[in-house]
């Protein structure tokens, strides 16, 4: 079995050992076995470590069945001698999110009631879910703000082994997940954990604990955070973001939210008169359309072709049409590798524009349906809007 030096100090980043066995797994992928590691294996929400071993990237590594696997961007040229080295800044932010769970985590217990029922630590935020539906801002401030005093007080933390039979020691915030060799984080007067994953030697190191939403999540309330350096990551994001709208809205930070209300205000005012303005020119369109009318055997129609006019708008512009008109309108717009088509009849035409619509969909492998009085559909463009109205035209002629 492989000797766990990140159990035996979390601070190793570079170390030497000897291969054990190195094979390719179930997907191809190689992966070395080693007689000591200090690369932590993904579990208990916390990622792996990365790094090399000799000039081979370690991507990814993951214990199975008691084995660890340190899986590589290639095979080992090596079969015996292996120099390691993790990517410590991966490491150690790992370290102070995983601390900085605990911290807040205890704090939530402490000031709220509140237990954690999940945690995941990503790439660039964290979270925990608390059994809670309800979590109030004052209280998420509350615990915050204790989470970071215990961060400030720089107390140890420190890990033990322990057995089933001495839980019964230690005010665990919850009973392990495990029955034999129980390993507890503990924060001494503070948190008492079961955990697998790595930690700094005291809560200074975590650096700072900031909540950034809390959100309702089915039966529980999640709570995303970031710990340490991702907080400062985070500051300098939401800075960049400040300075850029400073200058677009030309407000201070203080002023933007309601020069935002103001221009979202003024932003809902300009699309309602946009909308206004293109009704009215829909009224427009659909009167002169009505006066180039083909005559066909004493009955009106109004045909025409668009390009690239959406649906809504030839379903509109029929029913502008048919308001006070008697007469038969076809509408087709070309859209790139489609056509869509807009048919409609008054009452005194006596034409069936869903007979019309079957017509033409199987003139262009469409699909469609509707009224007599006003049917619609689409198909591919596989002859030109032109010649589809050409044939239209050649069917209300026939009279069919």
């Amino acid at each position: 079995m492989t000797q766990k030096l990140y159990y035996n100090d979390p601070y190793v980043r570079e170390f030497k050992t000897k291969l054990i066995a190195q094979e390719k797994s179930e997907n191809g992928r190689w992966f070395a076995i080693l007689e000591e590691t200090a690369f932590y294996p993904e579990g208990g929400g916390q990622p792996s470590d990365t790094g090399m071993l000799n000039d081979n990237f370690v991507v990814d590594v993951q214990e199975t069945e008691g084995i660890i696997r340190h899986y590589m961007d290639r095979q080992l040229d090596s079969d015996y001698e292996i120099n390691g080295r993790i990517d410590w800044n991966r490491r150690f932010d790992h370290m102070q999110q995983h601390c900085g769970q605990h911290i807040l985590s205890a704090a939530f217990f402490e000031e709220a009631g509140y237990e954690t029922v999940s945690f995941h630590l990503g790439q660039d935020i964290c979270s925990i879910d608390l059994n809670s539906k309800e979590l109030s801002k004052e209280e998420c401030m509350s615990a915050e703000a204790a989470a970071n005093q215990k961060i400030l007080e720089n107390v140890p933390v420190y890990t033990k082994w322990i057995s089933k039979d001495e839980l019964h020691k230690y005010p665990l915030r919850k009973t392990p997940s495990v029955e034999k060799d129980i390993r507890l984080v503990i924060i001494p007067e503070y948190d008492y954990n079961g955990c697998g994953g790595t930690h700094p030697e005291s809560t200074g190191q975590v650096g700072m604990i900031k909540v950034l939403n809390l959100e309702k999540q089915r039966e529980h309330m999640r709570v995303t955070f970031v710990c340490g350096q991702r907080v400062s990551t985070q500051l300098h994001k939401k800075n960049e973001v400040l300075k850029e709208l400073t200058g677009v809205l030309n407000s201070p930070p203080s002023q933007m939210v309601q020069a935002v209300r103001t221009l979202i205000k003024n932003g809902n005012r300009n699309e309602k008169l946009l909308e206004e303005a293109r009704q009215k020119n829909l009224d427009y369109e659909a009167e002169s359309l009505i006066l180039a009318y083909y005559d066909i055997s004493g009955i009106k129609v109004a045909a025409h072709v668009f390009s690239k006019r959406s649906m809504a708008d030839l379903q509109s512009l029929a029913r502008r049409m048919l308001q006070e008109n008697d007469v038969v309108v076809l509408l087709v717009s070309e859209n790139e590798d489609k056509l869509q088509f807009v048919f409609g009849s008054g009452s005194a035409c006596g034409k069936d524009m869903k007979k019309l619509i079957e017509y033409a969909v199987n003139l262009t492998g469409g699909k469609g349906g509707g009224r007599p009085s006003l049917a619609q559909g689409g198909g591919h463009a596989v002859l030109s809007g032109e010649e589809l109205m050409e044939l239209l035209l050649k069917k209300i002629k026939s009279g069919q």
